[in-house]
């Protein structure tokens, strides 16, 4: 469902870039069981750091957008990793009644049109991809979940995107974000919903590379500095 940003942000960044699904989502084995309300903080805390040590990497820079924007965040500020920058495009704080009602909304879209169809295309088992993230969303204990917490301890650089007319969040989330991280770069889009890397993708793509070269500055020059 990323289509080609992925590939334009490693273009535009220089730098080399790892995409992948999720426990549950595209290619990745299908759920085996419902999902728990700390599902994003085992995924920051224990699934990716497991990931980036098989694969060698240290000290990336997370980009995730919606859930994968909190799993960033939880990972950045909880899992006591070195952690380069983090970019999040509309990111989750806490639950809010708007983005109850739209998941709502969508879980009717599920049942009574194509929307199964259409997520087919991307996941090999669309089911365990939807409900897996509709049903936990709409559990009664997860109106609780919140990880502003994990905000305070991020030190690394951080992006926050946002639109404007995100359907499942409001401004709120990412005005928490700044209370939070008083050191985090903003980007608030207009005309663009809950995935501004496809509604303003070469505003966003531009804005990524900026901070990406910023941060890969900076490091230079902390290398030359310690040296």
């Amino acid at each position: 469902m990323w289509k080609d940003f992925p590939g334009r942000c490693v273009r535009a960044t220089g730098c080399n870039g790892l995409v992948y699904s999720r426990y549950g989502y595209g290619k990745s084995d299908a759920l085996a069981s419902p999902r728990l309300v700390r599902f994003m903080h085992d995924e920051a805390l224990d699934y990716l750091p497991e990931l980036l040590d098989k694969l060698g990497i240290d000290r990336p820079i997370l980009l995730g957008h919606s859930d994968g924007a909190s799993i960033a965040l939880i990972h950045a500020g909880g899992s006591g990793r070195a952690v380069r920058g983090v970019i999040v495009m509309a990111p989750h704080v806490m639950v809010e009644d708007k983005g109850i009602r739209a998941i709502e909304a969508t879980r009717r879209n599920y049942e009574n049109t194509d929307l199964r169809d259409k997520l087919s295309r991307y996941h090999s088992n669309p089911d365990s991809a939807f409900w897996g993230w509709n049903d936990i969303w709409l559990h009664p204990q997860f109106r609780a979940w919140n990880i502003e917490e994990y905000l305070p301890q991020i030190h690394c650089p951080v992006l926050a995107i946002q639109g404007e007319e995100d359907q499942y969040g409001t401004m709120e989330q990412i005005d928490r974000v700044v209370r939070g991280i008083p050191h985090a770069e903003i980007l608030k889009l207009k005309d663009s919903g809950h995935s501004p890397h496809r509604d303003q993708t070469q505003v966003v793509i531009d804005r990524v590379a900026d901070f990406v070269t910023k941060l890969v500055d900076y490091s230079l020059d902390s290398k030359l500095a310690g040296a």
